[in-house]
């Protein structure tokens, strides 16, 4: 049970956390070697085409995007753009382009943003950032082959573009993403995901597949005085006791702990002085795949949410890094439901459910899943034999991570287990499970529910902030009830770092994804640094 003594630690990780010293002048120069700890290989180094944290990790430091997420303030704030201005109906925006410049030296214009949002929504193209747009005016229609191009973008001059939305809800919340960059025009499609030609404060050097990718500084980044790194090197490390030695013997700079590492660096004195958390708006989950017969009736979706003891898990596997899920929303967002309960663990009442809807005999699955430690095979490991007392027979399809998202998007799988946003904005999280939202986009389990669609449209077009989070709310509670995926938990992000390093930020959306322009290193890092 998430009592409400948990909720408030939760709710607490974003300020009670070692303090970073930050008072300090930033020193220009040398180079911050960081490591990308959700595999040992990139998807894509086009981020459009590709769901992994792993790829955005790498992404942000090339691409820029209309709005930035600022994880000091908590909200989206303009990035491209220099002003906005709404409409009196809420719903259209004039952006005010500011001057910048891609790495091979086009200019950024208003046409680059309208190709850019209409090449997410090309339905031939499968993009998995087109969940990104879909709240523009016209988007959907694009995506369902209705329409061409989408019809709420449109060019008043070469640095204005007018946005039009499908509801009031602040269109920062989905153009902040890190998934919907704004590429050129001008620039050969083929080449974004070998030689990406982006508008961030990095440039692409050099790519070892398998190994490292290594950035230099973008000396006509649009923000004046930054970055002040001159290089920035990104490790493709996925085995966590290969981090923490090279993290151990000064090898590289920062590190995300896995729940075995944050267990050990919270006891090491010459460590736990520099140690990272943040409560992340990921929820783990399983997801299940509707054309599987079983799988089609709630009783046994929630029969399996009741056969699984959750809070064993994150204590026994996850050493209390995580936080129960109660349903999609996690606890930082203003949408979860305080008094909500998560799922009891019953295996009596999962028993009594199954044979209600007709699988009293048995029934067998597969679970895909990578080896990630916190939401991959180990998890499915320690809930095969939860399951098999409830005559719940369950088998593993192991996969790498780029595979895993693949398999997903082309409904190839019968239930999966990952790791989901589900914030900070929770309009557009919940929109995920919405009818009209595709499997390519974010409704990986293709949910659909006529009363959850109601909500949610209810709340895109309410304009009084309490009255639509209370709208959410009560859909949030409906997707518990209805259980589309087994609610696992809610992610504690941790990262440690050496002493000499500075600008890292309590980035809540995602730990591991840094304002790397922001970043430096003192004077008392080595050699191999400055």
């Amino acid at each position: 049970m998430l009592t409400k003594l948990g909720l408030m630690a939760a709710l607490a990780l974003g300020t009670a956390t070692a303090a970073l010293a930050q008072d300090a002048t930033p020193r220009d120069g040398g180079k911050f070697v960081f490591t990308a700890p959700y595999g040992s290989s990139i998807g894509s180094l086009d981020i459009t085409a590709t769901p992994h944290t792993q790829d955005e990790i790498v992404a942000k430091a090339m691409n820029r995007s209309l709005y930035k997420w600022n994880p000091e303030s908590g909200k989206p704030e303009l990035d491209l753009a220099e002003s906005v201005e709404k409409s009196a109906d809420g719903k259209t925006y004039t952006f005010k382009l500011r001057e910048a410049v891609f790495h091979n030296g086009d200019t950024l214009d208003a046409d680059d943003v309208i190709f850019s949002y209409n090449r997410l929504a090309d339905p031939k193209k499968a993009l998995t950032g087109a969940e990104q747009i879909l709240t523009i005016a016209g988007a959907q229609e694009v995506q369902s082959g209705a329409a061409e191009t989408i019809s709420g973008l449109k060019k008043i001059d070469d640095r204005t573009v007018e946005i039009t939305m499908t509801n009031l809800a602040d269109p920062g919340w989905v153009l902040m993403s890190n998934y919907a960059p704004i590429y050129s025009k001008d620039y050969p499609e083929d080449q974004l995901a070998s030689k990406p030609n982006g508008l961030g404060p990095f440039k692409l050097a050099n790519y070892v597949p398998g190994s490292k990718v290594e950035l230099v500084k973008f000396d006509d980044y649009f923000e004046e005085g930054k970055p002040h790194l001159d290089k920035l090197e990104i490790m493709l490390m996925g085995e966590a006791a290969a981090r923490d030695v090279a993290f151990r013997n000064g090898e590289i700079d920062a590190n995300v702990l896995g729940p075995v590492q944050y267990e050990a660096y919270g006891q090491d004195a010459a460590l736990k002085d520099h140690i990272l958390e943040v409560a992340e708006v990921y929820t783990r989950n399983i997801g299940f795949n509707p054309k599987i017969e079983a799988f089609k009736d709630k009783r046994v979706r929630q029969a399996i949410n009741h056969a699984i003891n959750s809070e064993v898990i994150i204590k026994k596997l996850l050493k209390d890094k995580a936080y129960p899920a109660v349903s999609w929303l996690p606890v930082s967002s203003p949408a979860f439901n305080a008094d909500a309960q998560p799922y009891a663990y019953d295996p009596d009442k999962a028993k009594e459910l199954l044979k209600e809807a007709g699988y009293e005999s048995g029934l067998t699955f597969s679970v895909t899943a990578t080896p990630n430690e916190s939401w991959g095979l180990p998890i499915v490991e320690a809930i095969i034999p939860m399951l098999a007392k409830v005559g719940v027979t369950v088998t593993t399809d192991p996969v790498e991570g780029p595979v895993l998202s693949d398999k997903i998007v082309s409904d190839n799988f019968e239930s999966f287990i990952w790791s989901n946003s589900s914030g900070p904005d929770p309009l557009k999280y919940l929109t995920c499970f919405h009818s009209e939202t595709s499997q390519a986009a974010c409704n990986y389990v293709k949910f659909a529910n006529p009363d959850f669609d109601k909500l949610i449209d209810a709340a895109g077009n309410e304009t009084d902030l309490a009255k639509q989070t209370e709208i959410l709310k009560r859909a949030n509670d409906l997707l518990q009830e209805e259980a589309p995926v087994w609610f696992f938990n809610y992610n504690k992000a941790v990262m440690a770092y050496q002493p000499w390093v500075h600008g890292l930020k309590q980035n809540s959306v995602e730990l591991a994804v840094q304002d790397y322009e922001d970043i430096w290193i003192d004077e008392t890092a080595p050699d191999s640094r400055k």
